[in-house]
Parts: structure tokens; sequence; C-alpha cells
């Protein structure tokens, strides 16, 4: 599978990459003979480059990871996860964040140095290794937090950026950005420090592309990559504009319903799944060094590859075309 170069590192990705918040146990629970089928699948289709986070499961995604990776040459994959969020021992929950059955662990944001490097350290115990290729701030912005934002951007500003690159500096990690749901946030970063990736979710999508106004030309000039997650909007381009599709974790508007229609018009037009339409959208943009796709079950994995793969027809790129130009 072709690599891309993230940034001016020395870190390189696989085009495709899988997004391990399923294996977490994101709305349904996972046996850990299917995580392993899965992420079996994931090698076996050339798959190398693996995120996972702190939030997703409380940890349990990160341990399941290292678990599987455990046995294969530390050099022959890349690892991301994220900062932020601090975990600490705490009660069994059912459920917690969309998470079923995680670990028992509290959670609690901590974007200043000291938490990024505790964070950072509690993660590579869970994964099993002494290194992580790209470290994410995760969910820096008023997207999550609001009004609270202010004080953890501060924190981050304050003493959280010099951590990253000292860990960078010591070969701790490889690369260091954000991972985030919001374009203004990696506006406003970029402003003030130079960073080497953003993964970016549902913001540069077939349905969303507000990604394009400004931080893909801001991503360009400062030699920034780009790293896209939730490419089908978490579920609707997918099911297409079906009773029960959800946008952004919520019920659609009227009028993300009216372009989801008109999108799914123009796959339906040539022949084309409007989720293979979503991917390929992703997969082909210029500014993408990877797409992240995350799944729970392999037949599902394998599907969406396997349309990758598949013959593309003439006249199909239409459905790229911005909605506003037609």
């Amino acid at each position: 599978m072709k690599r891309n170069q993230i940034g001016k590192t020395a870190v390189e990705v696989s085009e495709l990459s899988f997004g391990c918040a399923s294996i977490g146990n994101l709305y349904r629970e996972v046996s850990d003979h299917d995580v392993t089928a899965l992420l079996n699948c994931t090698w076996d289709r050339g798959i190398r480059y693996f995120d996972t986070a702190p939030h997703y499961g409380r940890g349990l995604s990160e341990m399941r990871l290292g678990a599987f990776l455990r046995g294969k040459n530390r050099d022959d994959y890349v690892v991301s996860t994220k900062v932020g969020r601090r975990l600490s021992p705490g009660g069994a929950l059912d459920e917690a964040d969309g998470f079923v059955h995680p670990l028992p662990n509290d959670v609690r944001y901590d974007y200043s140095g000291d938490g990024i490097e505790a964070a950072f350290e509690q993660s590579c115990e869970r994964l099993g290794t002494s290194r992580i290729d790209i470290l994410y701030v995760h969910d820096i912005g008023s997207y999550t937090h609001g009004a609270a934002n202010v004080a953890h951007f501060a924190d981050l500003m304050d003493s959280g950026v010099d951590r990253l690159q000292a860990l960078k500096n010591a070969g701790r990690i490889g690369a260091f950005g954000l991972g985030v749901n919001e374009n203004a946030v990696c506006l406003e970063v970029m402003r003030e420090v130079d960073i080497d990736v953003i993964l970016l979710a549902g913001r540069l999508t077939l349905l969303d592309r507000s990604g394009e106004e400004e931080l893909v030309d801001l991503c360009r000039a400062k030699g920034t990559s780009l790293v896209l997650g939730g490419i089908f909007n978490s579920g609707i381009l997918a099911t297409g504009p079906v009773p029960g599709a959800h946008f952004d974790y919520a019920p659609p508007s009227a009028g993300v319903l009216a372009k989801v229609t008109e999108l799914q018009r123009r796959a339906d037009a040539v022949g084309v799944p409007l989720a293979t339409a979503a991917l390929r959208f992703a997969v082909r943009h210029p500014a993408a060094a990877s797409v992240l796709l995350g799944t729970a079950k392999s037949k599902s994995l394998t599907r969406n590859l396997d349309a990758l793969d598949a013959p593309w027809p003439d006249g199909a790129d239409g459905i790229f075309t911005p909605m506003e130009d037609r």
C-alpha cells in the first residue's frame, strides 16, 4: 500500500489506516476473538497505520491494539494515540460516552505539559511500546468544551506544546498535532505554533467540505499533513438519507438531508454506491495523507477495501462537484 510522509518528519503512513474506536466497544460490545480477526484483516490487506486513543473504551482500545501488535516488528507499523484526557482507576461502568463496558477508569481533561506527558506514558504502557509515532491533542476546541475551552487552550499554549516538542526532540514521538472535529481550533493553533499533522474528523468529506475553505490551503503553506477521519459523517454517507441516519452523531437537519439526497441521486445516476463515492472522495483528495476506516466488522472493512479496488465508471467524478456549483 502506498505510504505518505507526515509533515516534514520521518514518519510515513499507509494511505489507508484503521481507526480503533470500534475495538473500544463503540456503541456495542465486540469480543476479543472478533477484535483479533478484524485486526488480522487490516494487516492482511496492507494497512500499517493504526489510530487509537485513551477515550476509546477508557483505555480498552489501546490495550487491545497493543496486544495485537506486540509480536510484530516495531518498524513495520505506525501508531497514533491522543492526549488531553487522563485516566485513573475508577468504578465499573456499563456505558460511558458511547462505549459499552469500558475499562473501569475515571477520566478528566488535562492539556497541560504535565498532563500530556502523564497521559502519553499511560498510553505507552497500554500499547506496550516506548514510543508513539504520532501524538494528537484530542478534542481541544469549543466544539467539545464550549466556554471551558479558554482554560484548556491556555494550558496547551502555556506548557502543553513545549512538552510535545520535548517528547519529539527526545525521540519518544515522531510527530504531533491535533485530533479534532472542527476547523476553527486548527486555524487558531496554527497561528501560534507549527504542528506536523491534523487528524480532521468529518470536516473534509463528500458532504462537509468546510475544511477546504481555509484549512487545506494553510496546511499546504505550512507543510502540515491531514489525516481524514469521519468520512461518512457518523453514518449518513454510508446509509444515505434513510430514517434513523445520523450526521455528526445526531439526527440530520433538513438541509443536510437535502444535500445527502442530492448526493444519493448523483451516485445512483452513475451506478455507484454512495458509500463508495464518499470513500473515493477522501482517498483521492490531494490533501489527504491517510484516510481512516473504522468498523467493528471484518466483512464491512473488506467490502470497503474491495469497493476502492473496483473499476470507477467513466463520468462518475461528477459526484464530487461541490454542491453549491450545481
